[in-house]
C-alpha cells in the first residue's frame, strides 16, 4: 500500500541542493520539481539549482558532474562537494518492451554509484512505473508526491553528511 509522505521539519542551514529532472513525461515531473523545490525552500535551503535534461536516461551524467564539481578547483583539491545532495526526478511508463526496464535498471546503478563514489547522497526518484494511474498518484496527488518525499530524504540525508564530516 502506498504510504503518504512524512514530513519532518528539517532546517537546512548552509545545505546547498540540485534537482536534475527529466522533461520527458513532463506533466508528472515538473509536479514533483515544483514539491521538492518547495519542500527544499520551506527548511530554508541556501542554493536549489535545478537541471533539466531530455530524459531518464540522461540524468547520471548530470548528477556525476554536479558531484564531482567541488573535488577540484583548480591546483587544489577541495573534499566538499557544492551540494549537500543531489535530487534526480524522472518518470519512467513501461511499454510493451523490455526498454522502460532497461533504462530503469542503468539509471539506478549508475546514480548508486555517483553516490558512492562521489560521497555525495543522490536522492533516487527516477520512477518506473506500470502506467499513468500510478505516476498520478505518485506525482500529482500532494499527499503521495515523490518530489516532497526525496526532498526530505535530502535534507535528512545532508544532516547525516554534516554530521560525519565535524
Amino acid at each position: 500500500m502506498l504510504k503518504p509522505v512524512k514530513v519532518q521539519p528539517f532546517k537546512a542551514g548552509n545545505a546547498r541542493f540540485a534537482i536534475v529532472a527529466s522533461q520527458y513525461n513532463g506533466s508528472y515531473v515538473d509536479t514533483m520539481v515544483d514539491a521538492a523545490k518547495a519542500e527544499l525552500e520551506a527548511a530554508g535551503a541556501r542554493t536549489v539549482q535545478v537541471v533539466r535534461v531530455p530524459g531518464a536516461y540522461e540524468i547520471p551524467i548530470v548528477a556525476a558532474r554536479l558531484a564531482r564539481a567541488g573535488a577540484a578547483h583548480g591546483s587544489r583539491i577541495t573534499h566538499r562537494p557544492p551540494f549537500s545532495a543531489i535530487i534526480c526526478l524522472g518518470v519512467i511508463l513501461r511499454g510493451q518492451t523490455v526498454h522502460a526496464a532497461h533504462i530503469g535498471e542503468a539509471v539506478s546503478r549508475a546514480l548508486m554509484e555517483i553516490q558512492v563514489e562521489r560521497e555525495v547522497p543522490v536522492i533516487h526518484e527516477v520512477l518506473l512505473l506500470e502506467n499513468e494511474e500510478q505516476a498520478r498518484v505518485r506525482c500529482l496527488d500532494p499527499k503521495h508526491n515523490r518530489g516532497r518525499e526525496a526532498a526530505q530524504t535530502a535534507l535528512a540525508m545532508a544532516q547525516v553528511m554534516s554530521t560525519l564530516r565535524r
